[in-house]
């Protein structure tokens, strides 16, 4: 069976929060032949950030900053379907109606894709001018701010580069895995629906209301149409696959709050290997805290420096390690530890860095997520027999479950005093670092991923069982007379 693994802009060209896991999946499901399609911003500075075994049959790297064939100007069919997708997102105020609307619009624009860039040719800020006015007509909840024509231009252009990725070309495969949000699932459903490959969902970065990474900068109208395109887009995925793996009961609900039928919903925790993150004896140095994250913008960086300013006051020489930051963000990551003025108590650590070496230089880790991370890296921590300070964001609660502290979101101070208070506390500190190696050998091994992920391609893209046919046996009623054969045998028999 041959599988495309799609994903945005990680695995396997560069380190993420997910490539582990994606990882864990390929090399474990060696009975499988896999093509890995990655589709991203830009083009990937070398070749592949992880060693691919020899059943991944291709890995290739799909930017969107790639210029696409343009379309011929005045093309009715293309601008038709834009307005049925902006009428979706805007104007139609029943939530199955605006769904339809919607998914119509994106496969019209997804079947013009083959022959280039579906929107190029399309007046784009003349639709959106016309559903936005519509919309507003319309009562709703969610009320459609106002709408200058500079913001329509702005979420044209927007809207533009997010089809992009409709004009991807998805390798004729037994089944689509799509992993990821709006970037690659655009690209999945664009191809199951030239092709009618069935599609695999796996939910690991949930939609969110808070806007992403450097669009606070847009105005409220522009982020309401990425808010609810990107609603749009999922609620479609959630329409046209044929399972949906979710990574927690966090996504669960969130994919059962946005139109998932719940008979398609299998939920599949992350998982790791315990022998890439063996419990090792800590450290006797001075006080250590280990965060892993990219350090990015999103990443919670700033809620981290902040709280450890508290604890390098309360518990003089203690050090942090900021493991696994991407060669992308580490100017940012850099700038951020510079305005704190405790660069001498700060380790930087790039990636690449070893899993079995990862959390071993800590005392404790404090897991400060993104707004959907998935909770890999924290399932890291726990595997690794340190104990876990996270903060309540996403699936972090349901996954530390006891075996941690959690502290509220967007609090440093209450941050800063767990870690003190742990820091000052061994025999506690270490108490649960094993009860959180307990938990993630319990619930969460990369084995039960790689087991439950087999039995979902085989049951979507295998073969159909082979027919069956009942034999029925009729049994005639008692009689006295006895059926010539046996009356023949009986007669053969007293011959002898």
């Amino acid at each position: 069976m041959r599988i495309c693994l799609l994903t945005g802009g990680g695995y396997p060209f560069r380190r993420d929060a997910l490539g582990g896991w994606c990882r864990t999946l390929v090399d474990g499901l060696g009975g499988f032949t896999f093509d890995l399609l990655t589709v991203t911003d830009r083009e990937p500075a070398g070749g592949p950030a992880y060693p691919l075994p020899g059943h991944v049959a291709s890995a290739t790297a799909a930017p969107l900053t790639r210029e696409t064939r343009r379309r011929e100007a005045g093309d009715d069919t293309a601008t038709a379907a834009a307005a049925l997708l902006c009428r979706g997102l805007l104007s139609e105020p029943e939530p199955r109606a605006a769904d339809d609307l919607f998914a119509q619009g994106l496969l019209g624009l997804s079947v013009l894709a083959e022959a280039g860039h579906p929107l190029n040719a399309v007046p784009l800020t003349d639709v959106l001018l016309d559903a936005w006015r519509t919309g507003r007509t319309v009562p709703s909840e969610d009320r459609l701010p106002r709408l200058s024509l500079r913001d329509a231009r702005t979420a044209a252009t927007l809207l533009r580069h997010a089809a992009r990725a409709l004009s991807v070309p998805v390798p004729g495969v037994d089944l689509v895995h799509c992993v990821g949000g709006t970037t690659p699932l655009l690209a999945a459903l664009a191809g199951r629906w030239r092709t009618g490959m069935p599609l695999l969902l796996t939910e690991a970065r949930a939609p969110v209301a808070r806007p992403r990474a450097g669009e606070e900068r847009l105005s409220p109208a522009v982020r309401t149409v990425l808010r609810r395109f990107r609603r749009a887009v999922a609620r479609t995925g959630y329409a046209e696959a044929g399972l949906i793996a979710p990574l927690s009961a966090y996504h669960h609900s969130w994919a059962l709050g946005h139109g998932a039928e719940p008979g398609r919903l299998v939920p599949v925790p992350a998982g790791v290997d315990p022998l890439d993150f063996p419990s090792a004896p800590e450290a006797r140095t001075q006080p250590a805290i280990v965060w892993a994250g990219t350090g990015g913008p999103d990443s919670g960086l700033v809620a981290l420096l902040e709280a450890f300013a508290l604890v390098a006051a309360a518990v003089p020489g203690t050090v942090l390690h900021l493991v696994g930051v991407t060669a992308a963000h580490e100017d940012h990551c850099a700038e951020q530890v510079e305005r704190t003025g405790l660069g001498r108590a700060i380790r930087l650590h790039p990636l690449p860095a070893g899993p079995r070496t990862r959390y071993a230089s800590g005392h404790l880790v404090v897991h400060v997520p993104g707004p959907a991370d998935p909770p890999y890296r924290l399932i890291e921590a726990m595997m690794s027999g340190r104990a876990v300070v996270g903060v309540d964001v996403g699936p972090v609660a349901e996954t530390l479950g006891d075996a941690g502290t959690l502290v509220a979101a967007d609090d440093p101070a209450a941050l800063a005093e767990a870690c003190v208070g742990l820091l000052r506390a061994p025999a506690r500190r270490r108490a649960l670092g094993d009860a959180a190696r307990r938990r993630a050998l319990a619930c969460y091994t990369a084995d039960r991923v790689v087991r439950v992920y087999s039995a979902l391609y085989t049951d979507l893209a295998g073969p159909p069982p082979a027919p069956c046919y009942e034999l029925a046996l009729a049994v005639p009623a008692p009689r006295e007379a006895r059926p010539a054969t046996v009356r023949w045998l009986a007669q053969s028999g007293e011959e002898r």
